[in-house]
């Protein structure tokens, strides 16, 4: 049955991530993928043979964010994933398909997810950047990173090009308030917007409590 392969699963990856020791790819981030994973897959009809392991798996290399490798992280998994999978006797007709999601799952490969089930996946992955979750992540790895949290002479980017590189809250501008428009799936889709709306909210009461408005003051 599935739920015993997925009990596997995550014996297997929880080792990996309590290894790699990055705070936003730790096991709850794989876990919550999983969840969105698994309801995704239901309204868009794809297969959880598929979906499932790929979820659970997608994370099983870690290269540090700040790494000129990072970009190679999602193949490295991949091929780690397969490995596992074909070691461990995973039906071989689906792993193919669990490979290609693994791969196609990140954002800084930039490979299209072609099948509905690495759609799924991809989505998934991305919705836990996203909303409350992604805001306490990306101040989590930021602050894990030593990155300054804004730019003191001017913490939102209006006049300047926003530069995740240098401060925190630029990701927001540069990768995050645009995932939404990324997503494949409908579910994902309406789920993405809605959770960017709470980023942009969060965003403005920043800006407006940096610049000294009303909410900023002290009562």
């Amino acid at each position: 049955m599935l739920s015993d392969w997925e009990a596997r699963f995550e014996l297997f990856i929880g080792d990996i991530l309590e290894e790699a020791k990055d705070p936003a790819h730790d096991p709850d981030h794989v876990r919550r993928v999983v969840a969105n994973a698994r309801w995704l897959a239901a309204a868009e009809g794809a297969d959880m043979a598929v979906v499932l392991p790929a979820a659970w798996l997608h994370d099983c290399v870690v290269v540090p964010k700040d790494s000129a490798r990072r970009a190679h992280a999602s193949r490295f998994a991949a091929e780690r994933a397969g490995a596992y999978l074909r070691e461990a006797g995973y039906p071989v007709e689906h792993i193919p398909a669990i490979e290609h999601a693994i791969v196609a799952h990140s954002f800084s490969a930039g490979i299209a997810p072609q099948p509905r089930e690495a759609q799924v996946v991809q989505d998934a992955d991305r919705l836990d950047a996203l909303g409350a979750i992604g805001i306490a992540r990306t101040l989590l790895l930021g602050g894990w990173m030593s990155k300054p949290l804004y730019d003191r002479d001017e913490p939102l980017p209006v006049t300047r090009a926003p530069d995740d590189r240098e401060n925190v809250i630029d990701h927001f501008y540069v990768k995050l308030l645009g995932l939404a428009a990324t997503m494949h799936t409908a579910s994902a889709r309406r789920e993405g917007e809605r959770r960017t709306r709470l980023m942009r909210l969060y965003l403005e009461e920043l800006g407006r409590e940096l610049s000294g408005g009303e909410s900023g003051k002290p009562s």
